[in-house]
C-alpha cells in the first residue's frame, strides 16, 4: 500500500511539469496560429479593397450610366451601347489611374531602399543579398495592379449590361437593370465585408444605399435636362 502511494505520488511529480510543458506548446501553436491569421489578413486587404472597390465602381457608374441614358433614349441598342463605352473608358481609366499611382509608389521605395544600401555599405554583412531578394519581390507591381484594377471594374460593369441586353421591353429592362444591380451591390458589400472582417449587414447596406443613390441621382437629373428640350 505504501508503494503504490509512493509510486503515484512519483508520477505526479513528473506528470505535472509534462502537462505545463504541453500547454506551453499548446499555446505558442495557437499563437503561432493567430500570428498566420493576422498575417494573412493584412496582405488580403491589400488586393481586397482594390479587387471590391473597382467592381463595386464598375457596377454603379456603369448602371448609373445606363439608367441616366434609358432616362430620356428607350431605344434598347443605345442603353447597350452607352453601357459598353461606360465599360471600356472606365476600365482604361482604372487600369492607368491604378498603373500611374503604384509606379510612383514603387519610385519612391526604390529610392528608399536606396538610401538605406548606401548608409549601410560600410557595415556589410553575409545575407544581405538574399534580403535584397526579399525587398525586390516585396515591391508593388505597377502592371499587375493596373490589370487586376481593370479586370474588376469589367467584371463589376458586365452586370447591368448582360441584365438589360436581352429585354427589349423598356419598363421591364429599366427594372432588370435596378434588381441586377440591387442583388450584385449586396453581393459585393458582403463579399468584402466577410474577408476584411466587418460587420457583414452595416456593410451591404451602405454600399446598396449609395449604388441605388448613384442611379437615382443620374436617372432624375437626366431625365430633368432632357424634358426641358435642351
Amino acid at each position: 500500500m505504501a508503494s503504490n502511494q509512493t509510486t503515484t505520488q512519483q508520477e505526479s511529480k513528473f506528470t505535472l511539469p509534462m502537462n505545463d510543458l504541453e500547454h506551453q506548446q499548446l499555446n505558442l501553436g495557437q499563437q503561432e496560429v493567430d500570428d498566420e491569421k493576422e498575417f494573412d489578413y493584412s496582405k488580403r486587404s491589400q488586393w481586397l479593397r482594390a479587387a471590391v472597390l473597382g467592381a463595386n465602381d464598375g457596377l454603379v457608374s456603369t448602371a448609373s450610366l445606363m439608367m441616366g441614358v434609358g432616362a430620356v433614349k428607350k431605344d434598347i441598342k443605345v442603353m447597350i451601347l452607352t453601357g459598353f463605352a461606360g465599360l471600356v473608358a472606365g476600365a482604361c481609366s482604372m487600369a492607368i489611374g491604378e498603373f500611374v499611382s503604384v509606379y510612383s509608389q514603387l519610385d519612391i521605395e526604390v529610392a528608399q531602399m536606396k538610401r538605406e544600401k548606401r548608409g549601410n555599405n560600410a557595415n556589410k554583412i553575409e545575407g544581405d543579398e538574399d534580403e535584397d531578394e526579399d525587398e525586390k519581390e516585396s515591391l508593388p507591381n505597377p502592371a499587375q495592379a493596373a490589370a487586376a484594377s481593370a479586370l474588376a471594374f469589367s467584371v463589376g460593369a458586365m452586370v447591368p449590361l448582360l441584365a438589360a441586353s436581352f429585354i427589349r421591353d423598356y419598363k421591364v429592362r429599366i427594372g432588370a437593370v435596378v434588381a441586377a444591380v440591387t442583388i450584385a451591390l449586396m453581393v459585393f458589400g458582403w463579399l468584402g465585408a466577410v474577408l476584411g472582417k466587418a460587420p457583414a449587414l452595416k456593410s451591404s447596406a451602405r454600399v446598396l444605399f449609395g449604388g441605388w443613390l448613384a442611379m437615382a441621382i443620374t436617372y432624375g437629373l437626366t431625365k430633368l435636362i432632357g424634358s426641358s428640350g435642351l
